[in-house]
C-alpha cells in the first residue's frame, strides 16, 4: 500500500496531469488505485466525474490535513497505490503527506529548473531529513518538455539537479495534445479516439514508460503499521 506524494508548491507545473498519468497507467497494469485529490482547483474530481466507472480506480476529493489519516485507514484493504495530488501552493498538508509517503515525486518544467515550488519541497525534505531525522525517497521528474528537446539538453538538467544530489526520472513527460484533452474528455489515453488526438500513441508510449519506473522505484510492500506511519507524520 505504498503512497506516493506529487508535490510542488508552486501551479503550472504539470503536477496533477502527472498525477492523472501515472494512476490511470497503474490501473491499466492492474493495480488498485486511490488518488487522494487535495488541490483545491479539483482537477482529478473533475475528470473523474467525466470518466466511466472502474472499479479498480477510486478518487477522494476534499483531502485535508484532518482528513488524510482516515482516508489511508479506511482505504488500505482495497488500495494498491494512493497517489496524493497536493495544492500547488504552500500548505500545512506538505509536511503531514512527506511524513505518510513512500515516495515524494516533486514535477519540475524542463525549461525551469530553478522552478521555487520545487525548490520549497526539497528544501523541506532536506530539513525533515537532517532536523527530524525522516529520510523520504523523493525524486524529480520533467515536465512539459517539448518533444524536439534535444537529448543534450536533458543531460545537462540532470547533471544540474544531481550536482544537488537530487534524483531524476529518466522518463520525462512530453508535451502531449493527450495530455490535456484528457482533463476534457475524460476516460483513459486508451479509451480516446486515435483518428482525433495527434500523436495519441507517443503518449500512451510516454505515460507507460513513465508508470513502468515508478513501479521499479516503489514496488508494492508490505506496509508498516499505520499507527507507526502516522507517528511519523506527526
Amino acid at each position: 500500500m505504498p503512497v506516493i506524494t506529487f508535490a510542488n508548491t508552486k501551479g503550472g507545473a504539470g503536477k496533477t496531469t502527472a498525477v492523472l498519468l501515472l494512476a490511470t497507467e497503474l490501473v491499466e497494469q492492474g493495480y488498485r488505485v486511490t488518488i487522494l485529490d487535495a488541490d483545491p482547483q479539483y482537477w482529478i474530481t473533475r475528470w473523474h466525474m467525466l470518466s466511466p466507472q472502474n472499479d479498480k480506480l477510486n478518487v477522494i476529493s476534499y483531502v485535508t490535513q484532518a482528513s488524510i489519516d482516515r482516508h489511508i485507514s479506511e482505504n488500505r484493504h482495497k488500495t494498491d497505490y494512493f497517489v496524493l495530488d497536493l495544492p500547488g501552493a504552500q500548505s500545512p498538508l506538505l509536511a503531514k503527506a512527506i511524513g505518510l509517503s513512500d515516495h515524494v515525486l516533486i514535477p519540475i518544467q524542463g525549461c525551469a529548473m530553478d522552478a521555487q515550488g520545487g525548490a520549497n519541497v526539497l528544501e523541506l525534505l532536506r530539513y525533515l531529513e537532517e532536523k527530524a531525522n525522516l529520510h523520504v525517497p523523493h525524486s524529480v521528474v520533467l515536465t512539459r518538455v517539448n518533444s524536439m528537446v534535444t537529448t543534450r539538453a536533458l543531460l545537462a538538467v540532470k547533471m544540474l539537479l544531481a550536482e544537488r544530489k537530487v534524483e531524476v526520472l529518466d522518463t520525462p513527460i512530453i508535451e502531449r495534445a493527450a495530455f490535456r484533452d484528457i482533463f476534457d474528455l475524460g476516460g483513459t489515453l486508451y479509451t480516446m479516439d486515435e483518428n482525433r488526438i495527434s500523436n495519441l500513441d507517443k503518449a500512451r508510449q510516454n505515460a507507460r514508460l513513465f508508470a513502468l519506473e515508478m513501479l521499479r522505484r516503489v514496488p508494492l510492500h508490505k506496509p508498516a503499521s499505520l499507527s507507526k506511519r502516522f507517528t511519523r507524520a506527526a
